[in-house]
């Protein structure tokens, strides 16, 4: 028959598909698939293109982006690292704030402060201007022991402040951690007007060199020790001057403080005081033994706000007590 039927597509019997034949049967799908999606895209949108495995480079992204981006696990690594440093930077700046002393903490190394403050306690600490209580002594925030008795106030279980100090004003020195008892005026003889008997005893302004006050200042003692530290208690200083004075504490973390004084061990002193974020605080349990030193601990990232370790030693000290 010469005539097209409706429907042929050719006359030609080559142009038959043969569904036997292998290249018919790929030329078919392949008229099936544009058939069905003239588009890339099975549902006849345009088809796109699948995203690139590359990731980010520094060449087309810039240093920065690429830092903030990549999955390399270096890369991963120093951001987890900065990461921890800023977030103790930042509560180390909080607290710096807060207190407005640098350090804000510091670590009790020793007992001479049992039982209202113990050894590896981490204790935050403030300017002395700072959270003024009732009856603090003129020109300076502290309120003593003998003025806390008559107005109340109290810290650490008991009636005054509990000051951070520079025994002698020497900065070489560890600062101690105590309780300021009473305020003295340069010339007087502080042994008769204003020691408690039942801790003095019998001492007489004549046996000790502190008496009479060779000037204004705080007489100081540790809770737990016998004495006044200006006749033989924990701590070897002379009355107290104000400027002395680098903070008084606030409250206190229990076991904290341990982390900066295992540090200090391992390290074998690397961590020396300075003055930072914490200190560590030691105390003296009786006049034979020296108040505790205070040594600034850190605020690290890797120890996180236990260190609070590397960075964060600089943010915790030592003070002793």
């Amino acid at each position: 028959m010469s005539g097209s039927s409706p429907g042929d597509v050719s006359d030609d019997p080559d142009d038959t598909p043969d569904p036997d034949r292998p290249d018919d049967r790929e030329r078919h799908r392949g008229d099936r698939d544009a058939a069905v999606n003239p588009g890339s895209g099975r549902d006849g949108s345009a088809a796109t293109a699948p995203a690139s495995d590359d990731g980010v480079t520094i060449e087309d992204d810039g240093v920065v982006r690429w830092f903030l981006r990549s999955d390399d696990e270096n890369v991963l690594f120093a951001r987890d690292v900065l990461s921890s440093v800023a977030i103790v930077a930042v509560i180390g700046l909080i607290l710096f704030g807060v207190s407005g002393v640098w350090p804000p903490l510091v670590a009790v190394e020793s007992g001479s402060m049992d039982p209202n403050m113990q050894k590896g306690d981490l204790i935050f600490v403030a300017e002395d201007e700072r959270f003024v209580g009732d009856g603090a002594v003129a020109g300076t925030g502290v309120v003593t022991l003998e003025s806390g008795q008559e107005s109340g106030y109290e810290k650490f279980d008991n009636p005054g402040d509990v000051i951070v100090f520079q025994p002698d004003g020497n900065e070489r020195r560890t600062p101690i951690i105590h309780r300021a008892h009473f305020r003295v005026e340069e010339g007087e003889n502080w042994i008769e007007t204003k020691a408690d008997e039942d801790i003095a005893g019998d001492i007489t302004c004549a046996d000790i060199t502190t008496c009479p006050a060779p000037y204004d200042g705080f007489i100081t003692k540790g809770d737990a020790n016998p004495n006044y530290d200006q006749i033989a208690g924990g701590a070897d200083t002379n009355v107290v001057k104000s400027e002395w004075v680098t903070g008084k504490a606030m409250f206190r973390i229990p076991w904290l403080g341990n982390i900066r004084l295992t540090f200090d061990k391992l390290l074998g002193g690397m961590l020396a005081p300075s003055p930072e974020p914490t200190s560590t605080v030691t105390s003296a349990p009786d006049a034979s033994t020296p108040g505790t030193p205070v040594t600034p601990a850190g605020l690290a990232g890797t120890t996180g706000l236990a260190a609070l370790g590397g960075g964060a030693v600089t943010a915790v000290g030592r003070r002793r007590n």
